[in-house]
């Protein structure tokens, strides 16, 4: 069968390996979409330390029960299934407490296991034991599926930072998670959703799929005071950096309203954590800073729930559709900006 595997940053072969058999308690999968996202891009330039090569790459993966390994139950050959990305232990007391998305254990597809940019792959059983396997629901198709991992990451977030009823929302970041949190804030029933994006093409590219109430080109406006005069001098309720970017997050400090919710979705580059705040401003507004890690398997559940019911579409955030043979471009294709979401269908 063909995969794209990685060794070393840089260096991603295309080759053939022979299929593998489902061992007991695993899952043996035809992918049928996998989705790529900027992790894969860092990967491929940089590496990762809990990647030991070489590894199948890809982590949002759907696909189609093949082969059931002993001891495996409830499933059966032709189902059509969303694989977790980040995979808790579900035994340690972050997880008995249900906080599976900070599990300290945590092991990931495509990092500790292979992934989904093959044609065939096993469902470890660690993705079993909690439950992570998740049926896809009829309608939605696999490439949509794929989506769902990604989205359960916005899911988390949004929950983290209470996005709700009549709250302004501004997402700073207008990629695939930028336009799934304008959506899943919508659905939330935010009042009003502002985007902002440095580049003017990308949210140009964002704003005509996901039509917030405002998209704003932080390079050519005052992205603070084009909010605060969309919200009357009030600011937003909550902001959601979706972007690696620690000027973002001082940004969003200077839009945020009295007693706002500022979620730090996207993380920052190792060599550059750390920015500036006035904690006065924290202290005395009341404000809330929240993270943002990951994704449950509850959250996966949602996040196919929603996109079957059509509250969140995301489709349409699908631009393209590679075959399994140019990972390699399509890897180029979002490094480069030129994409909402690259689906990979082996």
């Amino acid at each position: 069968m063909r995969v794209a595997r990685f060794y070393a940053p840089g260096d991603i072969r295309l080759e053939d390996m022979p299929e593998p058999a489902p061992g007991p308690g695993e899952v043996k999968i035809r992918v049928r979409a996998c989705s790529t996202c900027g992790t894969d891009v860092k990967i491929s330039r940089f590496g990762h330390h809990h990647i030991d090569p070489p590894r199948v790459m890809g982590h949002e993966i759907a696909g189609e029960v093949t082969e059931l390994g002993e001891g495996v139950e409830g499933w059966s050959p032709g189902d059509r299934v969303q694989v977790i990305a980040a995979i808790p232990c579900g035994q340690c007391e972050f997880c008995a407490r249900g906080s599976m998305t900070i599990c300290p254990n945590q092991v990931s597809m495509g990092y500790h296991f292979d992934g989904g940019f093959a044609e065939h792959m096993i469902v470890p059983r660690q993705v079993l034991a909690v439950d992570g396997l998740n049926r896809i629901p009829e309608g939605v198709s696999f490439a949509e599926a794929s989506v769902a991992e990604p989205f359960a990451c916005a899911i988390n977030a949004q929950n983290l930072a209470r996005v709700g009823e009549g709250d302004v929302v501004v997402v700073i970041g207008s990629g695939p998670i930028g336009c799934l949190h304008v959506r899943l804030a919508r659905a939330r029933g935010a009042s009003k959703v502002f985007l902002v994006e440095l580049s003017r093409e990308r949210l140009d590219m964002a704003a005509s799929i996901v039509q917030p109430d405002a998209a704003i080109a932080s390079s050519e406006e005052d992205a603070v005071a084009r909010v605060r005069e969309l919200t009357g001098g009030r600011g937003a309720d909550v902001v959601i950096t979706a972007a690696a970017s620690g000027a973002a997050q001082e940004q969003a400090f200077a839009m945020i309203a009295r007693q706002g919710r500022v979620s730090f979705f996207g993380g920052l580059p190792k060599d550059q954590p750390t920015i500036t705040l006035d904690s006065n401003l924290v202290h005395y507004q009341e404000l809330t800073i929240v993270g943002a890690n990951g994704s449950s398997p509850q959250h996966n559940k949602e996040a196919l729930g929603l996109i079957a019911s059509g509250a969140v579409p995301v489709a349409d955030l699908i631009t393209h559709r590679l075959g399994l043979d140019e990972v390699l471009d399509a890897i180029g294709i979002v490094q480069r900006g030129e994409a909402i979401k690259v689906t990979i269908e082996p």
